[in-house]
């Protein structure tokens, strides 16, 4: 079971968004703080099934996912190959109540470490593939909103077509205000 966390989803404006996360480079208990801190930031959001640190304004090369029946922790992640083509909507927990249609590999096959250091390589294919591809592009800087082949969002609420630039006036990003640093 994971302490409470003290983090918040940072927004889309937030800097540490647009910055490279910084590579893991001690597995300690601090560390391990910081991934169950992200988990329970995770968990506690209405509708994610991933995060990565830069979303709780933490620059580091962390991502947690939780989807269908699969749980990942992933320190360092690098896509190592990828194949095929699959286009579909996408959203953001650091950028809510909008989607967009953004293409992504099929297949990607990524490299990463554990918790502990210890280094795994695993294939996924559709969904999670996607998934995988959106949180690991987090920690470069890049958001679903930068590869959206639309010149529109979907308001998730509305199902309404608003145009990106008016999407992104609206949703300005706003800093989280009191957010605890911790440094690795």
């Amino acid at each position: 079971m994971t302490k409470k966390s003290k983090y918040k989803i940072v927004r889309f404006g937030e800097p540490v968004l647009r910055e490279t996360a910084k590579p893991v480079t001690v597995f300690h208990h601090k560390l391990h703080e910081l991934v169950d801190a992200l988990t329970d930031t995770l968990f506690r959001s209405e509708d994610g099934a991933a995060i990565a640190a830069p979303q709780i304004g933490v620059s580091k090369r962390i991502v947690v996912i939780d989807y269908e029946d699969e749980y990942l922790e992933l320190l360092n992640p690098e896509i190592l190959s990828s194949s095929g083509e699959q286009t579909d909507y996408e959203g953001c927990l650091s950028f809510p109540g909008f989607i967009g249609n953004v293409p992504r590999a099929e297949t990607v096959k990524v490299k990463y470490q554990d918790r502990n250091g210890n280094e795994i390589v695993i294939e996924r294919s559709g969904k999670m593939a996607r998934c995988l591809q959106h949180e690991i592009d987090h920690l470069d800087g890049i958001l679903f909103i930068d590869k959206v082949t639309d010149k529109y969002l979907v308001h998730q609420d509305t199902d309404e077509k608003i145009k990106l630039a008016d999407a992104l006036d609206l949703s300005n990003g706003k800093a989280v205000p009191g957010q605890e640093k911790i440094a690795l």
